[in-house]
C-alpha cells in the first residue's frame, strides 16, 4: 500500500488529545508513529496522550528532550518515546536504540527527519502545525505508510 494522506483541524489540546488517544486504543507492537512540527506545535502532547492511554492518566510522562528516551512498560506493551531534536545524525539516533524499539515496542518518535532514509518501512507520519503564534488551532495531517485498515474508521470517530 502506498501513501494515504488525511488532514485534521484541531481546535486545541483537548482536541489534539482526543486523536492521540483514539489512535492510541489500535496501537500494537512494531506500530511507529513520527511527530513533527515547529517547537510548541504539540508533538509531545500528542505523545503524552498516547502514553497515558495505554499505562493510565497518572502515568507520569516528562519530555524525553534531555534524555533523548524515554521507556514505558505498559501492560503488555512496550512504549518508546524518543526525542531526536538534539541528534545531529542517524548513526547517533540509532545509537540509542531505535533498532530494538521498532522491532519490539510501540514507537513514537519526535523530529524523525533526522532518520531520512532509515525511517520504518509502515509508518504514521503526524505532522502539527500551529495556524499562528498565539493560537490553539492545529492543522494536523497524518501520511500513513503500509498497512493501517483501523485509521480511516478511527479518524472518522474523531473528526465528527
Amino acid at each position: 500500500m502506498g501513501l494515504v494522506q488525511y488532514r485534521y483541524l484541531s481546535s486545541g489540546p483537548a482536541k489534539t488529545a482526543a486523536l492521540a488517544i483514539a489512535i492510541a486504543a489500535k496501537l500494537q507492537a512494531r506500530d511507529c508513529i513520527l511527530l513533527s512540527g515547529p517547537v510548541g506545535a504539540g508533538k509531545s502532547l500528542f505523545a503524552r496522550a498516547v502514553i497515558q492511554e495505554l499505562c493510565g492518566n497518572n502515568e507520569e510522562v516528562p519530555s524525553p528532550s534531555f534524555t533523548l528516551v524515554q521507556t514505558y512498560s505498559c501492560k503488555d506493551r512496550a512504549i518508546w518515546h524518543i526525542d531526536l531534536y538534539r541528534i545531529q545524525s542517524k548513526e547517533s539516533a540509532l545509537e540509542l536504540g531505535l533498532d530494538d524499539a521498532l522491532d519490539h515496542g510501540i514507537s513514537l518518535i519526535e523530529w524523525p527527519e533526522i532518520l531520512a532514509d532509515n525511517l520504518p518501512e509502515r509508518r504514521l507520519a503526524i505532522t502539527l502545525t500551529p495556524d499562528s503564534i498565539e493560537s490553539e488551532t492545529r492543522t494536523i495531517e497524518i501520511f500513513a505508510k503500509g498497512d493501517w485498515p483501523w485509521l480511516p474508521t478511527v479518524l472518522g470517530a474523531v473528526l465528527v
